[in-house]
C-alpha cells in the first residue's frame, strides 16, 4: 500500500510538469485567457478524477479543440464558450446514461486517424504563426495561404526573429529530448522547453519576445447564467455544441483505449468514463471555462512514471491549483513562442504522417478514406470532414459487402444466368449489363438460388426484364429467393451437384421368420442393404461376420479361439455347410464382432443352391478393420490353413501382413479333410447355373464377372 502512495506521489508531480505548460499552450491557442486553461485541467484532476471509468487516464484541456475554439471565439465570443461546453457536457452524460459508449469505437479506424490528422494539420499552421510571434490568420487555408508573407515578414524583423529561435529550440528539445541519456531523459520535455526558454528570453538584449499574460484564475471565471443560455438555440452554436460532444466524446474514449494498452491494470469501462467526462465538461461550462478531454500526452506521462491508482491523477489537479493560487507571477516569465513549439510538436504526432503510408499499405480503400477525411477537415471544418470520412467509409463498406458474381452460360438461343452473393443497388449497373447481354434470346432461366440478399431495386430489374422478354415471345423463368413456388426448365437447369448414379438393382429380400435369442434387440436393426459390399481384390470376399451386412450363423463345430471378444454371441447348435443357420450364437463363435454391426435375422450362405442371393448397392464401402478376425465355416482355427496363415488375404497380394476388409471372409470353401471343388458347375445361391468355378482351390477369381454385373465390383475375388 505505501509503495502504491509513494510512486503514485511522484507520479503526480511527472504529470502536474507535463500538464501545466499544456494547459497554458492550449490555452492561448484558443485565444482566451491562459487561467481558463489551469482551471480546466484543475477540474480534469479534482472531479473527473475521483469518478469512475479509467484509472490512470487524465483529463483537461486538448490541444485537438484548440483551432475549433479560436474559431468559435473569435466569432462568438467568450461569453458564448460557457453555455457550449456546459450543454456538451449534459450531452455526454445522457450518452454514458444510455450506455453509448462503445458507439464511438464502432468508428472506422480510417477515420479516426483521418480526423487525428485533419486535428493536427490546422493546429501546426496555426502555431507557425504563434512561433513568431505573429497573429495567425483564421482557418487552416487561410493560414496556409499566409506563410509567404509571414517569411518575409520574420526576415526583416529582429524580434520575430529571436521568438523564432526559441521556438525552433522548444521544437527540437520537444522531438529529441528522449535521445537524452538516462535519467536527464525522465524529466518532461516540456517542462525542459518552458525553463530553458524562459532563461533565455530573460537575458538583457536577448530581444523582446511575446509572454504570458496572467491576472487571477477568480478574475478569469466567467460563470454560465441563464441569459447565455438562452442563446443556445442558434443553428450556428447548435452545431458547435454537437462537434464538442462528438469530437471530446470520441477523443476521450479513444485515449482510453491507447492507455488501456499500456498497462495491465483494470480496463477503462466505456460508458463510466463518458458520463464521468460530461461531469466535467459540464462544470467547466458552469465556470466559463475549457472544453476538456482525456489526453493521451499526460495520461501517457502517468503511466510510464509507475502510477498504480486514480491518486497521481487527483494530486496532479492538486498541484495545477496550488500553482494558479501560489505561484502565477511565474507564468508571466514563459515566451508564448516556447509554448508554440510545444503545441507544434503536439500537431505533428497528431498528423503523424508515417500513418497515410502505413495505412495505404495495408489497405488502399481505408488509405483513402484516411486521406479524404483529412483533406475534408481541413478544408471545411472538424464537423463536416468527419461525417464526409464516414460516409466515405461506409460506401466503400457497403461495396466490399455487396459482392455479386454473375455466371452466364449460352447455349444456341438459350442462357442461364446463375446469381451468388449480395445482389444489391450498388451492383445493379452490373446486372443491367449481364441482362441486356441475353436479351435477344428466346429462352432465359435466371437462377438465385445462391443469392445471399437481394434487395428490391436489383429484383424489380429482374421482374421487369423477365415481363418485357415474355411480352416479346421469350421464354423466360426465375428463381428468386422468397418466390412462394419455383419452377424448374429442364432444357435449360444444369444441376449445381453431380448426380450420383446408384449401381446396381436391388433384388426384393424373402420375408424370413423372426429370430429369437438373446443375441437380437427387439428392435429392427438400421437398414443394412442401403451399404456395399466392396473392396479390393482379395482372396476373400464374402459378406463376413461382424460388418454392416453381417448375419449370424452356425457351422458344425464350435471353436475354441484364445482371442475372444465377451460379447460375442454363442451358437446354440451345429449346422452344415449350405444350411440355413440359426441366429442363435455362443460367444467363442466369433472371435472379435464389429461393435456396431447391425444384426439381420435370417441370413442364408446362398451356397450349393441353399437361399437366394442378397442384394448389394454400390455406394458405401466398408472401412477395413485391421484388428478384425474373420472366420471361415466348418474350418479349424490355428496358425495355418491349408498351408496359409490364418486370417491372412490369398490372391494378388501373398506375401503381405495385410488383413481382408472388415465385413468380408471367403466363399463356401472346404474343411480340413475335403478335396477343393474343381469346375463343378454351380447353382443358385452363389452363382449362376453354367459357370465353372475356377480351379484356384475354391475361391472365386478375376473370371467371376457375372457377381461383378450382379453385386458390384467388391465381390471380384
Amino acid at each position: 500500500m505505501f509503495s502504491s502512495v509513494s510512486t503514485d506521489f511522484s507520479a503526480s508531480i511527472v504529470v502536474f510538469l507535463v500538464a501545466l505548460p499544456l494547459c497554458i499552450g492550449v490555452a492561448a491557442a484558443s485565444g482566451v485567457n491562459v487561467a481558463l486553461g489551469i482551471i480546466s485541467g484543475i477540474v480534469g484532476g479534482l472531479i473527473v478524477g475521483f469518478l469512475p471509468g479509467s484509472n490512470l487516464q487524465v483529463s483537461g484541456p486538448a490541444a485537438g479543440l484548440a483551432v475549433l475554439v479560436l474559431e468559435f471565439v473569435t466569432e462568438h465570443g467568450v461569453g458564448m464558450l460557457g453555455p457550449v461546453v456546459f450543454i456538451s457536457g449534459i450531452l455526454q452524460m445522457i450518452l454514458g446514461m444510455l450506455k453509448l459508449g462503445r458507439m464511438f469505437q464502432s468508428i472506422s479506424l480510417s477515420v479516426v486517424q483521418g480526423m487525428l490528422a485533419g486535428i493536427g494539420v490546422p493546429l501546426i499552421l496555426s502555431q507557425i504563426y504563434a512561433l513568431v510571434d505573429s497573429k495567425q490568420l483564421g482557418t487552416a487555408l487561410k493560414n496556409m495561404a499566409g506563410l509567404p508573407d509571414l517569411v518575409s515578414d520574420v526576415m526583416g524583423d529582429r524580434d520575430k526573429s529571436a521568438a523564432l529561435m526559441l521556438g525552433v529550440m522548444a521544437v527540437v528539445i520537444c522531438f529529441m529530448w528522449k535521445k537524452v541519456p538516462a535519467p536527464l531523459n525522465k524529466v518532461p520535455a516540456p517542462l525542459v522547453a518552458v525553463i530553458l526558454g524562459a532563461g533565455i528570453a530573460a537575458i538583457p538584449g536577448f530581444g523582446e519576445v511575446k509572454k504570458v499574460s496572467f491576472g487571477s484564475m477568480a478574475e478569469a471565471i466567467k460563470f454560465t447564467g441563464p441569459s447565455q443560455l438562452s442563446h443556445i438555440f442558434d443553428p450556428a452554436i447548435l452545431m458547435m455544441i454537437v462537434t464538442f460532444t462528438v469530437i471530446a466524446s470520441a477523443e476521450s474514449l479513444f485515449s482510453a483505449a491507447a492507455v488501456d494498452r499500456m498497462h495491465s491494470g483494470p480496463p477503462t469501462k466505456y460508458n463510466a468514463e463518458l458520463f464521468s467526462q460530461g461531469v466535467g465538461n459540464t462544470i467547466c461550462g458552469l465556470l466559463g471555462a475549457l472544453p476538456m478531454t482525456a489526453v493521451i500526452v499526460r495520461s501517457a506521462a502517468n503511466v510510464q512514471a509507475g502510477a498504480k491508482t486514480k491518486l497521481s491523477r487527483i494530486l496532479h489537479g492538486f498541484w495545477l491549483l496550488s500553482f494558479g493560487l501560489l505561484l502565477p507571477g511565474l507564468l508571466g516569465l514563459i515566451p508564448i513562442t516556447i509554448l508554440a513549439g510545444v503545441l507544434l510538436q503536439a500537431g505533428w504526432k497528431l498528423f503523424n504522417p508515417p500513418a497515410f503510408a502505413a495505412m495505404w499499405k495495408k489497405d488502399r480503400g481505408e488509405g483513402v478514406v484516411m486521406f479524404i477525411t483529412t483533406l475534408a477537415i481541413v478544408v471545411t471544418n472538424l464537423l463536416d470532414g468527419v461525417v464526409a470520412g464516414l460516409a466515405i467509409a461506409i460506401i466503400l463498406t457497403a461495396m466490399r459487402m455487396s459482392h455479386m458474381t454473375i455466371r452466364k452460360t449460352t447455349d444456341g438461343d438459350t442462357a442461364r444466368l446463375e446469381l451468388k452473393g449480395n445482389v444489391t443497388f450498388l451492383r445493379l449497373p452490373k446486372l443491367i449489363d449481364a441482362l441486356e447481354d441475353i436479351s435477344d434470346l428466346d429462352r432465359v432461366f435466371i437462377d438465385g438460388r445462391k443469392i445471399s440478399h437481394l434487395d428490391m431495386a436489383c429484383r424489380a430489374q429482374i421482374e421487369e426484364f423477365a415481363e418485357s422478354r415474355r411480352k416479346a415471345g421469350a421464354e423466360v423463368e426465375l428463381e428468386l429467393p422468397g418466390d412462394p413456388t419455383v419452377e424448374k426448365v429442364d432444357e435449360v437447369v444444369v444441376p449445381d451437384e453431380p448426380i450420383t448414379e446408384e449401381i446396381g438393382t436391388p433384388v426384393k429380400e424373402t420375408p424370413q421368420p423372426e429370430p429369437v435369442g438373446a443375441a437380437y434387440a427387439s428392435e429392427p436393426a438400421p437398414a443394412y442393404q442401403q451399404h456395399t459390399a466392396a473392396g479390393p481384390a482379395y482372396g476373400h470376399g464374402h459378406v463376413a461376420h461382424g460388418s454392416p451386412y453381417a448375419r449370424q450363423h452356425q457351422h458344425a463345430q464350435q471353436h475354441q479361439h484364445n482371442n475372444q471378444h465377451p460379447h460375442a454371441p454363442q451358437p446354440t447348435h451345429q449346422a452344415h455347410y449350405g444350411q440355413q443357420h440359426n441366429p442363435q450364437h455362443n460367444p467363442q463363435h466369433h472371435p472379435q464382432q464389429h461393435p456396431h454391426a447391425p444384426q439381420h435375422p435370417n441370413h442364408q450362405y446362398g451356397m450349393g443352391g441353399q437361399g437366394p442371393a442378397r442384394p448389394m448397392h454400390q455406394q458405401h464401402q466398408p472401412q477395413y478393420n485391421q484388428h478384425a478376425q474373420v472366420h471361415i465355416p466348418n474350418q479349424a482355427h490355428g496358425p495355418q490353413h491349408n498351408g496359409v496363415p490364418n486370417g491372412q488375404p490369398q490372391g494378388p497380394h501373398d506375401g503381405q501382413q495385410q488383413m481382408p476388409p472388415q465385413g468380408y471372409a471367403p466363399p463356401p470353401g472346404y474343411g480340413p479333410q475335403e478335396t477343393p471343388y474343381q469346375g463343378t458347375p454351380m447353382v443358385q445361391g452363389y452363382g449362376p447355373q453354367g459357370y465353372q468355378q475356377p480351379s484356384q482351390g475354391g475361391y472365386w477369381g478375376p473370371d467371376d464377372d457375372w457377381a461383378v454385373q450382379q453385386f458390384g465390383e467388391g465381390t471380384r475375388r
